[in-house]
């Protein structure tokens, strides 16, 4: 156990260094081209990236999640896997294209609106060639080369905003920004893939294509219904609202997932282990389940309960034009909470080949989601899509734990316990941070220390936790 321990916090550090990093460059870029964009080109933009993300499951149709789980437990086929997937994935990649075009021309955008998406589709695409190269990366757990591809990748993202930003390009700039970025980030992937595991060549094996679609059909309607209902509530917002109305969500939505970036170290290091873990070891693969809801937990609802009181202080970093997003941000902070606990909770029956059982879930919550959208935007526009979206993950939550309920690996009341202490020291820190009605950047300080005075005077860090620690340091 102490050397799987090991080896998942060896990956995590990786990646935690490439995200701080990467999260720190993205929330800093994301607040100077909001502000230069303005809402309403901000809005388009948004709008952009949402349709592109919304129909990606045409470009990638679940293919990276089956090769992650493929290859860990197949590695001896390595090659026939990544190279028939490259292949197939020029003509996904066509198809793609097609389709975005014809969905944004359906909707009724501007010719200037329409040339935005294709070419944030095409960044989209270059991104799902990305998590082809992951996937063999995680199978293999060398996830320091998927964290240096992030740093490439976000790095060039911020020095071409701010060039675009410098000599006044405007939002066509900004495009060509992030593609250029993800040109060169993909090349070092490549490169990293041919020299340190395996040197990936185009395969055109029709009947192997079958065997990647069918096995990809559960991962890629899980993908699509949750792109549904976490993101058609900015272009819902866009068709039925204004792109001024987009921009106000979009700013709260990216600062919301320059948060939820960290959600990616987790689902990177721990799926490809939880699916060693269920084919040796099911005890180890409940203990990492358990414990990763717990850490997560950990840092997300003190976050959540920070944002609720200073959702003006936070939003207003993007200028007052923003400032009416600061209730927004307010409601959508506890979807960052449900994200990181439902993520949990699909690995875990993802890696226990419950896949279909995701999809049904995934199904509901998008057909409630869109219901919501339709019932609450044209009333309370961006306030009914952020309501929306939180309780479309609270359903996923309550649908996943039934789930997890029937394959046996229901956390225990220990669980429970160290929930109920976590959101006790979050309440108690909510309370001192209310009364006190302490500056943003004093009270940021102030409340790591309360919290964590909170949390150990509970014991909330209990013999198992302390045994992890002494593993992961050695002793």
């Amino acid at each position: 156990m102490a050397s799987k321990v090991k080896t998942i916090f060896a990956n995590m550090s990786w990646l935690m260094i490439s995200q701080v990093l990467t999260s720190v460059l993205a929330f800093i870029w994301t607040v100077l081209m909001a502000r230069y964009l303005g809402p309403s080109d901000y809005g388009i933009f948004g709008a952009a990236v949402s349709i592109s993300t919304l129909l990606g499951v045409f470009a990638s149709f679940g293919i990276f999640n089956y090769l992650v789980r493929a290859i860990s437990t197949d590695v001896e086929n390595e090659a026939k896997y990544l190279n028939n997937t490259l292949g197939l994935k020029i003509f996904l990649a066509i198809f793609y294209l097609f389709v975005v075009f014809v969905v944004v021309t359906l909707l009724g955008w501007n010719r200037y609106v329409i040339g935005i998406c294709l070419l944030y589709a095409f960044e989209f695409l270059i991104k799902s060639f990305h998590d082809v190269i992951f996937s063999s990366f995680q199978a293999h757990e060398q996830i320091k080369f998927q964290a240096i591809t992030n740093i490439v990748l976000n790095g060039l993202t911020f020095v071409f905003i701010l060039t675009v930003i410098y000599t006044n390009w405007g939002l066509l700039g900004i495009t060509f920004a992030y593609i250029l970025a993800n040109l060169a980030a993909l090349a070092y992937a490549l490169f990293a893939l041919r020299r340190h595991i395996i040197k990936p060549k185009l395969a055109f094996d029709f009947s192997f294509y079958k065997v990647l679609l069918k096995a990809g059909i559960p991962f890629a309607l899980s993908s699509l219904f949750y792109t549904i209902y976490y993101s058609i509530d900015i272009v819902m917002i866009t068709q039925f609202s204004t792109t001024y109305a987009t921009g106000l969500y979009n700013s709260a939505y990216k600062l919301i997932s320059v948060l939820s970036l960290f959600y990616t170290i987790y689902t990177a290091v721990i799926f490809p282990v939880m699916s060693k873990l269920f084919k040796d070891e099911k005890d180890l693969l409940n203990l990492s389940f358990v414990k990763s809801i717990k850490y997560l937990s950990l840092v997300t609802i003190p976050i959540a309960v920070f944002t609720c009181i200073y959702g003006y202080d936070i939003i207003g970093i993007y200028g007052a034009q923003y400032i009416e997003a600061g209730g927004v941000i307010k409601i959508l902070i506890w979807t960052v909470c449900f994200l990181f606990i439902n993520g949990a909770c699909t690995l875990i029956l993802n890696a226990s080949h419950k896949e279909y059982s995701v999809t049904k879930i995934y199904s509901l919550a998008a057909i409630f989601n869109v219901v919501l959208n339709l019932i609450l935007i044209p009333k309370y526009s961006v306030y009914g899509a952020s309501i929306a979206t939180v309780l479309s993950e609270i359903l996923i939550l309550v649908l996943e734990l039934y789930m997890i309920k029937k394959i046996g690996q229901l956390p225990d009341k220990h669980l429970i316990y160290d929930l109920i202490k976590i959101c006790f020291a979050s309440g108690v820190l909510g309370i001192v941070l209310y009364f006190f009605n302490l500056n943003m950047w004093i009270a940021m300080p102030v409340s790591i220390i309360v919290y964590f005075a909170v949390i150990l005077l509970i014991k909330t860090v209990d013999q198992e936790d302390k045994l992890i620690i002494k593993q992961i340091i050695g002793k």
